[in-house]
């Protein structure tokens, strides 16, 4: 199901549209957000400048850092009586971004949300089941808003309590599970461990993840424990950008569509900031083409992907971004290495004697980087052959050396050993000095 006319938009429709609101975006930041004007100013850029969409790169970016610096609402461009809610990002590095949402910003979240709710599956007949966090994060609130607009069932279930989920989803006939990818692993632990087949005995056949990127090994895995009959899909949001929304995979499984009537998508070096052509890898940078409450524009996400303007079969004409690659600022770089622990991951997945979980601590020792890597073994039998499990890290260390160029310490681990995590999982403990 389609939700939205717009969605379906050709591309002189789709680039008429954003620029019409661009222009009135520019002028409308320029005019309300005093810490805005002076961004421009101080690149002497007025809203006049702006006629053609490619003249969004005459903007100054945004960061995670203005919003820091502007703390609380220096970014807003209405009073806090205009307001009908507010969010925030978790904060666990410094102060967290907060973002809030007028009446019409409202309006127009749950309207994105619902479309990529459509893209992934999900309708009117659904029970859906949020394992999200509910609270300023705003994935919960979020998708439970918008699979009510869809006219879907919704089961606030939060996070935590994995016994008490599944009875849910026995009891209530839970048809569409909504959480993060590593989470939807672990319940998947904890209900196998209770004795009971997640294809087999639960009804859940459509799931929206987000939080997090989803490698395709991590997805197989998961369409393997829920069954071939799932649907699987990722949606993409942050809280600066209004929260999930934002984009969505399709059942075509070919990319997450943009939902470019309010967002304008752009891709960038992330080192010189400099306009990279359709099809090229870089960090992705969004303006928002219809936020009262903060008019952002040119917000560096910091995540990595590629833009791809061909028509999908699904019918939908807008843009569609790649499955993100990873983030520039979880780059590591080890011993002059680039590598993203996206790549380590996709090296550990094609390892059939490991499981899902990994945890990669980086260090310094006699001013060389050093690399360990915790994995847990799937069969706990494997920890009584030393000689096995000596062959095996030698294994995992050639794969990572020949794949990614990096020599790393192998440990492995008895199932269940490493963290399980409800929320966003922390995957790299970096201890270098900084």
């Amino acid at each position: 199901m389609i939700w939205a006319k717009e969605e379906q938009y050709s591309r002189g429709e789709i680039e008429s549209l954003q620029l019409e609101r661009l222009k009135k975006q520019v002028q409308y930041a320029w005019e309300r957000v005093p810490y805005y004007k002076a961004k421009m100013d101080a690149i002497h850029v007025k809203p006049s400048d702006i006629q053609t969409l490619a003249d969004v790169a005459k903007l100054p970016f945004v960061t995670k850092k203005d919003f820091r610096d502007s703390y609380p609402f220096g970014l807003f461009a209405v009073p806090k009586t205009d307001l009908l809610r507010i969010h925030a990002s978790s904060g666990t590095t410094g102060k967290p971004t907060v973002v809030g949402y007028t009446a019409k910003d409202m309006e127009n979240w749950i309207d994105t949300v619902a479309r990529v709710a459509c893209m992934g599956g999900a309708g009117p007949d659904d029970m859906a089941q949020i394992c999200f966090g509910y609270g300023m994060f705003t994935g919960a609130l979020g998708l439970h808003e918008g699979l009510t607009k869809v006219g879907a069932t919704v089961i606030p279930a939060s996070v935590g309590n994995s016994q008490k989920q599944l009875m849910y989803m026995q009891d209530l006939g839970t048809t569409l599970l909504v959480a993060t990818p590593s989470y939807a692993m672990h319940l998947v632990e904890i209900i196998r461990g209770m004795g009971v087949d997640p294809a087999r005995d639960l009804q859940v056949r459509t799931a929206l993840c987000g939080g997090e990127a989803m490698s395709p090994a991590l997805r197989n895995d998961l369409l393997k424990a829920w069954g071939p009959q799932m649907r699987l899909t990722q949606n993409y949001g942050m809280s600066e950008l209004n929260g999930p929304g934002v984009s969505g995979e399709c059942l075509e499984y070919q990319g997450l569509h943009v939902n470019e009537d309010h967002f304008l998508a752009e891709i960038i070096d992330p080192d010189t900031g400099e306009v990279l052509p359709p099809g090229e890898k870089g960090e992705l940078v969004i303006s928002c083409l219809t936020k009262e409450a903060i008019p952002l524009l040119r917000y560096r996400t910091r995540d990595i992907t590629r833009l791809d303007y061909s028509p999908c079969a699904c019918g939908r004409n807008t843009v569609r971004m790649e499955i993100l690659s990873g983030r520039a600022d979880d780059m590591l770089i080890i011993r002059g290495v680039n590598v993203f622990p996206s790549h380590i991951e996709e090296v550990l997945r094609e390892v059939p004697e490991i499981g899902p979980h990994y945890q990669i601590t980086v260090d310094t020792k006699d001013y060389l980087d050093t690399v360990l890597i915790q994995v847990e073994l799937v069969d706990n039998r494997l920890l009584d052959s030393y000689t096995k499990l000596e062959k095996l890290e030698h294994d995992i260390h050639q794969r990572l050396r020949a794949g990614l160029g990096i020599d790393c310490r192998i440990k492995l681990e008895a199932p269940g050993k490493l963290p399980r995590y409800e929320g966003k999982a922390k995957r790299v403990d970096d201890k270098r000095p900084k």
